[in-house]
């Protein structure tokens, strides 16, 4: 792996792991220090982008020559979208959102893709992750990497620190029935995990906290 930190700032450079079979670049914009992320497989030079958050312009200079075949969007806020609409329009992308959160989209939707699906990057396949809780639809997308690493892009259902916000008790208890069963249930302690917003993290950092997060309700 390259030297890759994920600590990135809004206005400031992008961060780029460099896989054997893909390459993740991260990039925070917007006032809420959103992060999205252009996936680009080395072999066919295909583009996926994560979260067309905000900032079209800066998105659209991150994807520069890339040919961005498809914009995934993690979940239905709107702090996730800002940018979709322009940066579809200006790269013909096709666009993929789980089924119960596509609807609030500001595009229609060619690809609604439930959990255990796939999304291409390329000749890399990326598992859909089904995390109900902090919106009906939300999804994460798991790379496993030719080295035998595995990657884990979150949008807002996993951060450092604990699982994301959800306004109702059992939204809490489903988000963290899906994170323990889905995801530190079958995925090992390296996995790096890609969030929606700030720092990055890896699951053996949060693990020994779940019981925690159970107790507190949040």
């Amino acid at each position: 792996m390259s030297e890759y930190t994920g600590n990135v700032q809004v206005g400031g450079p992008p961060d780029t792991r460099m896989l054997p079979d893909l390459e993740i670049t991260k990039l925070a914009v917007g006032d809420m220090d959103n992060n999205a992320y252009l996936l680009r497989c080395p072999t066919t030079g295909d583009g996926v982008l994560v979260d067309a958050a905000n900032e079209a312009g800066r998105l659209l200079d991150l994807v520069g020559t890339t040919p961005l075949k498809t914009i995934v969007t993690t979940h239905q806020h709107a702090d996730h979208w800002q940018a979709l609409a322009e940066v579809v329009a200006q790269t013909d992308a096709q666009t993929v959102a789980h089924p119960l959160d596509a609807a609030a989209l500001p595009v229609t939707v060619d690809d609604v893709v439930e959990g255990g699906g796939t999304v291409t990057v390329g000749d890399v396949s990326l598992e859909v992750v089904h995390l109900r809780g902090h919106t009906p639809g939300s999804i994460a997308l798991l790379h496993r990497s030719a080295d035998g690493s595995t990657h884990l892009l979150t949008g807002d259902s996993l951060f450092p620190g604990g699982p994301g916000k959800t306004w109702a008790p059992a939204d809490f208890t489903s988000l963290m029935d899906d994170l323990e069963s889905r995801v530190f249930g079958v995925l090992p302690d390296d996995t790096w995990v890609y969030p929606g917003h700030g720092a990055d993290t890896t699951l053996g950092a949060e693990r020994s906290s779940l019981p925690e997060w159970r107790a507190r309700g949040w």
